[in-house]
């Protein structure tokens, strides 16, 4: 990351910018930084002025206590800030929460795509997200950083045995050390249901992705985002899961700014 700006509250952050042309904000999910959502800068690079960030508590970002959600919005409007005073928003899995919410606080921004914001559409997601939200936060009290990230994977679906894998991997080091970060994306996703509420105040076009490989509740989910603000539109990408290659979502993103940005 070679530039700085900061947040409301002091709070450094990392970013970097590829491309030309009307902003466009990048913002990760769980356990990544902004070297993550990189390699989708590359299409999107063609059209538009990319950034990418590392959010608060990652990579060379800094991370000023207590977290808030509320926080991590200031943190987004001081990048806006930085590239111009306007941009669209594309956020990547529980990233995506963050933008709809950004964009229902009023941030300005012209336009909103998400991919797989992990919402349920069902009651059941809400017990759910309760009881993983109890043990991570337990597991992070303790210093049980390793814990954390099993019990994320778990969430995420990732069969037992992968999971013993990955913690024998070189990776492992680092995601023990963003392991905290954690608790700020599972406080972004709420209680885990879809926020019917705060996404009808949305006054921006939203694009709504998921692919058509990923769960049945992922695609549920997208298609209630895409349902519930005044202006989605809901898009499948054929045979993609969570794991989105760039350059099949770059073209569909690009496609959607362009369209809603003139």
């Amino acid at each position: 990351m070679d530039k700085k700006t900061f947040s409301a509250d002091g709070t450094s952050l990392a970013y970097e910018i590829s491309g030309e042309g009307p902003a466009l904000i990048l913002v990760s999910g769980a356990m990544s930084t902004g070297g993550t959502v990189a390699p989708l800068a590359v299409p999107l690079a063609e059209h538009f002025r990319v950034v990418t960030y590392d959010r608060r508590g990652r990579g060379e970002s800094g991370d000023t206590r207590p977290y808030a959600v509320e926080r991590e919005v200031e943190d987004l409007a001081a990048l806006i800030e930085a590239v111009g005073g306007e941009a669209a928003l594309c956020g990547i899995s529980s990233g995506g929460a963050l933008v709809l919410e950004a964009a229902a606080d009023g941030l300005p921004v012209r336009q909103v795509a998400v991919y797989e914001v992990p919402f349920s559409v069902h009651e059941g997601g809400a017990k759910e997200r309760a009881e993983y939200t109890e043990r991570l936060t337990e597991a992070l009290a303790e210093g049980r950083r390793g814990d954390a990230v099993e019990l994320f994977l778990r969430l995420t679906g990732m069969a037992e045995q992968m999971i013993q894998g990955a913690r024998q991997s070189p990776m492992w080091a680092g995601m023990e050390t963003i392991a905290p970060s954690l608790a700020y994306d599972n406080a972004v996703m709420g209680d885990g249901l879809v926020p019917r509420a705060q996404l009808s105040s949305i006054t921006v076009p939203v694009l709504a992705v998921a692919g058509s490989a990923s769960p049945a509740w992922m695609r549920e989910a997208a298609r209630a985002v895409a349902e519930t603000v005044p202006e989605g539109t809901y898009r499948s990408l054929a045979g993609q899961t969570h794991m989105v290659e760039p350059d099949v979502l770059g073209p569909v993103l690009a496609e959607f700014f362009k369209e809603f940005g003139e």
